[in-house]
């Protein structure tokens, strides 16, 4: 399972693009097609959305998805090594 690290990291780069384009979480709902509390729940990190939702952020923002996917600008230290699977051992 993924952990909350990367749904936190989404949802904090959506915010910040939603406050750079000066838009409400309503504004936004109107463009993208989602619901108002949806995008709450995606900017807070509760929800993990599917890939085809994230390609209306990366239309509504204008921009490629592996632009709107790079969250180093956010987190200069970002690692894939910070993600967990379900697979990985735990820490005894």
């Amino acid at each position: 399972m993924v952990n909350k690290f990367i749904l936190k990291e989404f949802g904090v780069r959506i915010r910040e693009l939603r406050l750079e384009n000066n838009l409400s979480q309503e504004k936004l709902s109107f463009k993208t097609g989602f619901h108002r509390t949806y995008i709450g729940m995606i900017e807070r990190g509760e929800r993990n959305i599917s890939l085809t939702n994230i390609a209306v952020f990366s239309k509504v923002f204008e921009m490629d998805l592996s632009d709107l996917l790079n969250f180093k600008n956010q987190n200069k230290n970002l690692s894939y090594h910070n993600y967990k699977l379900k697979t990985d051992k735990l820490d005894e």
